[in-house]
């Protein structure tokens, strides 16, 4: 069954309703959906699967303490190997959910490194990835390399520097054959 992995920006702390409809329409497929547990668009997607009253929904949490569970779905805590809660200590939960799902959807504020990382992690493991951009208000479907060079020129230098940094190999991207899922 397709899972799909909801991420996002720290920024973004409100959904629009355009969210909200693709939100609504996994919800209706019944996909399960896993979740992390920060700040900003993972605590805000929570609280619309919350409002909407959605049980298929697992958070997952690095070091075995989540910060955001709002309908205390189950847990899964992901052995980071480190104490200081850095952007690698926060990465493990997100590496093991791009591992465990089928797609992605990814709230971006146009900036944030670590959402864009999330949005290669799945793509380099040929999983379509939609990610949205409320400064546009567009989505974006990364299928193909292409896809993805045309979203990096769009990045300033340091957003650019810091994904390539935080995930090795995420310039040259393999192509993808998945299906329209979302």
């Amino acid at each position: 069954m397709t899972k799909v992995f909801i991420g996002g920006s720290r920024r973004v702390s409100r959904l629009n309703d355009d969210v909200k409809r693709r939100i609504d329409r996994i919800i209706e497929q019944g996909f399960p959906v896993i979740i992390g547990d920060a700040n900003g668009a993972d605590k805000a997607v929570q609280q619309y699967l919350q409002s909407r009253g959605y049980n298929a929904v697992e958070v997952f949490c690095s070091g075995g303490e989540c910060r955001n569970n709002l309908g205390k779905w189950p847990v899964r805590a992901v052995d980071t190997g480190q104490a200081r809660k850095d952007f690698s200590f926060y990465a493990a939960k997100d590496e093991q959910m791009a591992r465990e799902a089928s797609v992605g959807l990814m709230i971006w504020d146009g900036k944030s490194a670590g959402t864009l990382a999330n949005a290669v992690r799945l793509v380099r493991q040929e999983k379509k990835v939609v990610i949205y951009s409320p400064p546009g208000k567009r989505f974006l479907t990364l299928k193909v390399e292409s896809d993805w060079e045309h979203l990096m020129s769009t990045c300033g230098r340091d957003v650019q520097e810091k994904i390539l940094r935080s995930v090795s190999g995420a310039s040259r991207l393999p192509d993808t054959k998945q299906a329209g899922l979302l």
